[in-house]
């Protein structure tokens, strides 16, 4: 069997430490927390778990905290959490049948990481991280946020999932404030690391300069198939933004000369047709998004809905709009197989079928 080191980086976090470390802690060989400076209870509470506490002073570098880290396992393989990370009762026992059968010759163990939910706590945003990363391979993270690990050699996906369930929210303009750092120093991004500077730049609403780094991301030609395509969505979300509707739609269909559509894109353009009260158009897209192949493994962002709920949901609402209620009326049906208790499939239903009035008497 498989010796794992758990390797965690944490400061100030004592809403959710217990948490994350009681899911997975009879699941490890060994705990690793490097503590970057914490001035609440984390270090008590990780004391009850484990003595292997090492400090390590920030420096606005997660890589560089990552990487220590990793330094103080002595198993076979090093496992990553976040905090506010847990591992479901199925998850764990997905990861003890891997654990058990994890092959040696193997070099990263890719895991889906749900980061997205509903009001039921259904995924509504999913993708694969590298998990479990062989030790003394020379790998090691790259990157001061959004840091990552490529992987090299033999790579297993795996079933076992992690969960990201925030109790609080993080410092929101962190990651651009190590971003603009780094420029300021005179740091070149590498395509990645531009590619989430677009990115950082959106969420804070500075849509031209978001807009003008994704483009120049990908006018250079050196980003991965799955960044290119949702730079490619994040400029048209930029020019919308904007009010340049017809570059966002063509934005959206320069997704197509990466790669097949993906069902978030046809929905993307769905909802643009959609909008604008074109909803013969909207439909074929829609149409169109439950005809694409779901493939987590490619690695990209995956929102689940759109391969199902959501098209369906809003194909229901489209022929609604275009007198076709039969159509619809399938439609609505469609979309409660895969959420029977959703309040819009049922505020449908009960517009197609009707209580029927007792005009007896």
């Amino acid at each position: 069997m498989a010796t794992i080191s758990l390797c965690m980086i944490v400061k100030n976090e004592e809403a959710v430490l217990d948490r994350c470390l009681s899911s997975v802690s009879d699941l490890v060989d060994e705990i690793i927390v490097v503590d970057t400076g914490s001035t609440d209870s984390s270090r008590e509470i990780v004391a009850r778990f484990t003595e292997k506490v090492f400090d390590f002073p920030w420096r606005d570098d997660f890589a560089a905290a990552r990487n220590e880290s990793f330094s103080h396992a002595s198993m076979d393989y090093c496992m990553w959490l976040d905090a506010d990370d847990i591992l479901l009762d199925a998850d764990r026992a997905a990861f003890l049948s891997l654990k058990s059968s994890l092959s040696p010759d193997i070099s990263v163990v890719m895991a889906p990481y749900h980061t997205g939910f509903d009001e039921n706590g259904q995924v509504t945003f999913s993708y694969y991280r590298e998990r479990l990363i062989k030790n003394h391979a020379g790998m090691t993270w790259e990157g001061a946020v959004h840091e990552v690990i490529t992987p090299t050699g033999n790579i297993l996906y795996a079933d076992f999932a992690v969960t990201h369930r925030k109790a609080h929210p993080s410092d929101p303009d962190r990651n651009l404030r190590i971003y603009r750092s780094q420029l300021a120093a005179g740091k070149e991004l590498d395509p990645r690391q531009q590619f989430y500077y677009g990115r950082e730049l959106y969420y804070h609403h500075h849509y031209e300069e978001a807009l003008t780094v994704f483009q120049r991301f990908l006018a250079e030609g050196k980003g991965w198939l799955e960044n290119n395509i949702d730079a490619c969505c994040h400029c048209s979300y930029c020019q919308e933004e904007l009010g340049h509707d017809r570059e966002a739609l063509a934005s959206l269909f320069q997704t197509f000369s990466y790669d097949r559509p993906r069902a978030e894109v046809c929905c993307e353009v769905g909802r643009w047709f959609f909008q604008r009260e074109q909803y013969d158009r909207a439909a074929y897209w829609y149409a169109l998004a439950l005809t694409c192949p779901r493939n987590d493994r490619r690695g990209g962002f995956i929102s689940p809905d759109c391969y199902g709920y959501l098209p369906c949901i809003q194909l229901c609402v489209c022929h609604s709009r275009l007198g076709n209620l039969q159509r619809a009326d399938a439609f609505n049906e469609l979309a409660a197989a895969y959420k029977p208790e959703d309040p819009a499939v049922l505020h449908n239903r009960a517009l197609f079928h009707p209580p029927l009035t007792d005009t007896s008497g």
